[in-house]
């Protein structure tokens, strides 16, 4: 079994919160951590189980009021259910009452995030981080905002470094051996999200494009979001495809990255990035297997871009610095693919490169965003596949890929 590095925040939340929610996309080990946070001395119910389902639909406050405490899988299943706990947890406002899994961003509910505010604490769960795949527990985020570049304790290179890519970090997908059956999972998954999951949340009217959709969007991961270039080849609407892209998002299967601003440079781009959360999920989807980045390493960068954010993100969920994340473009199209900013304003840039030597140029978007927030940048890294940590002038550094395995 993985080792899970969120469940420190889910341990804190319990001691001191009535409600709290493990959020993440199905398949990403919620039910496994709930589990064995909340032991054996504590009601345990599935709303994927069909009958237990039909209780909390028929009942919800009924189904509530004979529960002290327990654990709530799936709750999305039956949204009413958190009209019928907020009731329970006001009149009795013991913290860790009740520990709620869910695979969609129900909080994007306006009902359901007004009812449970100050109630609840949201904590994600997304698939396996590479440091917990392989039990290391890193400590990036809080060199790089300390201007500190870390040094590699575990070298991945080269064909490692596209496999371990290309795999992603869903369990289930990890335990297939070979890359045709990996992805006949990955796509088999997509299809029971749809078929399951995006009914529960939302009415769709063309649910048989959402799948076609997805692959659509996934050509288009690491742009600028463009919902009528998105949807034309399926005969969408700009707004449907809008829609349906959101539901995505919601199910935590993609998303979008806004831009960095400031209020001292105007000329920035103000359309937000698309994103995939799990880069084995979109490496199935672009059909891109380890045999094809051999022959064409140019179809390797956009996942690779992906990973990274994905692994930066599982990161800053495990700490107690909650950070923004976002990106750098100018109206000259200089560009920092991910940029990291905490609470005091720091920020910190990173950019990915698929290749194992780093120029200066690589750099000249870095520096256009160091100008932009003047003392309150504190490192810019561009990350590449090499084994060495180079200076690059003043805060500019290129680092291995590898320091993203702690």
């Amino acid at each position: 079994m993985y080792p899970r590095f969120v469940d420190r925040r889910v341990d804190a939340a319990l001691s001191d919160t009535r409600v709290v929610m493990l959020a993440g996309p199905r398949q990403s080990g919620k039910t496994t951590l709930a589990r064995l946070v909340a032991g054996d001395g504590t009601p345990f119910l599935t709303l994927d189980d069909a009958t237990t389902r039909a209780g909390a639909l028929a009942d919800p406050t009924g189904f509530v009021q004979r529960l002290d405490r327990a654990v709530i899988d799936e709750v999305q299943r039956s949204p009413d259910l958190l009209l019928a706990i907020k009731a329970s947890v006001d009149a009795d406002p013991r913290p860790g009452r009740f520990f709620l899994t869910g695979s969609a961003n129900l909080m994007t509910l306006p009902r359901v995030a007004d009812s449970l505010a100050g109630r609840i604490e949201v904590v994600q769960l997304l698939p396996l981080a590479q440091a917990e795949i392989r039990w290391g527990r890193p400590s990036l985020l809080a060199q790089v905002f300390q201007g500190e570049v870390p040094a590699v304790q575990t070298l991945v290179r080269g064909e490692d470094l596209v496999a371990a890519v290309l795999s992603g970090g869903y369990p289930e997908a990890l335990t297939r051996r070979s890359w045709a059956r990996r992805q006949d999972w990955y796509l088999s998954y997509i299809d029971a999200i749809v078929q399951r999951d995006v009914r529960d949340i939302a009415q769709v009217e063309q649910v048989g494009q959402m799948p076609r959709l997805l692959r659509v969007l996934a050509e288009h991961s690491g742009q600028l979001a463009n919902a009528s270039a998105a949807g034309a080849p399926l005969g969408l609407n700009h707004v449907t495809t809008r829609k349906y892209t959101q539901i995505f998002e919601n199910l935590f299967l993609i998303r979008t990255v806004q831009p960095w601003f400031s209020n001292g440079l105007k000329r920035l781009t103000k359309t937000p990035k698309l994103h995939f959360l799990d880069s084995g999920l979109l490496a199935a989807l672009r059909g891109v297997s380890p045999d094809r980045v051999r022959k064409d390493r140019s179809s390797f960068g956009a996942i690779l871009e992906t990973f990274v954010l994905g692994e930066l993100l599982k990161m800053a969920g495990w700490g107690d610095e909650r950070l923004e994340f976002s990106y750098f473009r100018d109206k000259e199209r200089n560009e920092v693919d991910i940029v990291l900013e905490n609470r005091q304003g720091q920020v910190v840039g990173v950019e990915v490169k698929a290749a194992a030597t780093v120029s200066r140029s690589d750099f000249h978007g870095m520096r256009r965003l160091a100008e932009a927030c003047g003392d309150r940048f504190v490192l810019g890294m561009v990350l590449y596949d090499h084994d060495q940590v180079v200076p690059f002038g003043d805060r500019m550094f290129a680092v291995p890929l590898s320091v993203l395995w702690g």
